[in-house]
């Protein structure tokens, strides 16, 4: 697609954030939209992501927010006819501190106010779920029965595929360079292949989010972490069906692949 000269809101970023914007934007009825993506889609830190989705979070509105999201992945693919590979397997969090325990139980009882499924559970239920870990100095876990994992890179080409039939406008390999400003309104994005005139712009630029918005003269307190992971060989010891684990006391998360 050729870039056009004009769009009320410009999302600079087409990973799953950016995309995810530009679908919900024209499902509510904005459609003169345009994602403008420096490579092609999910080239950033979206091709790499983990995929976790775990819904019981420490804020009620952040676990409501994170529920319309695993429900919006189980619908996605029917809607759009794009795989993304949702796995509603479900999720244990284990807590290996009596610190953490205490604040699984916080958020559990929170969770519970509203309806929110899930389960708390002694060490050995832990151990029953995940055959694999060992329970020594787990003090308890959280069994959340409808978490799950999706691909971020079909996810995210779902959510594309969804925003262009509803008349989003998605263009790849374009590079923005800047800004033009009135007051404290953007006015321009400036591309390597031309400027766009709009009303509102969308930083979802991911790891480079701050460099973008420091071309608009904003500091945006967002950068790059490291991280490691570890793939492993196939194993007929994994037992299917296994749900994903996190264990945030040591820092870690394993996600059991088929």
């Amino acid at each position: 697609m050729t870039l056009p000269n004009r769009a009320r809101i410009v999302v600079v970023g087409g990973g799953a954030v950016g995309c995810s914007i530009a679908y919900h934007l024209a499902g509510l009825g904005q459609r003169d939209v345009v994602v403008l993506e420096k490579s092609g889609l999910t080239h950033g830190s979206t091709w790499h992501a983990a995929g976790l989705v775990g819904q019981l979070r420490s804020k009620r509105n952040l676990t409501r927010l994170m529920q319309y999201s695993a429900q919006l992945y189980g619908r996605l693919e029917a809607e759009t006819g794009q795989a993304t590979e949702w796995k509603p397997v479900g999720s244990l969090r284990l807590a290996s501190s009596e610190e953490r325990w205490s604040e699984l139980k916080r958020m559990a009882t929170t969770a519970r106010s509203f309806d929110f499924e899930l389960h708390t559970l002694s060490p050995k239920e832990a151990l029953d779920r995940f055959p694999l870990i060992t329970t020594q100095g787990v003090v308890g876990a959280v069994f959340v029965p409808n978490d799950g994992s999706v691909e971020p890179s079909s996810l995210t080409m779902a959510y594309a595929k969804g925003a262009r039939a509803k008349g989003v406008r998605i263009v790849e390999g374009v590079l923005v360079r800047g800004f033009e400003s009135s007051g404290r309104r953007i006015t321009r994005v400036l591309t390597d292949q031309g400027a766009i005139e709009c009303e509102i712009v969308v930083n979802a630029a991911g790891i480079w989010a701050r460099d973008v918005a420091r071309m608009a003269g904003v500091q945006v307190p967002a950068g790059a972490v490291e991280h490691q992971y570890l793939i492993t060989e196939k194993s007929d010891k994994v037992p299917p069906g296994l749900p994903t684990l996190r264990d945030p006391d040591n820092i870690f998360y394993l996600k059991p692949e088929p």
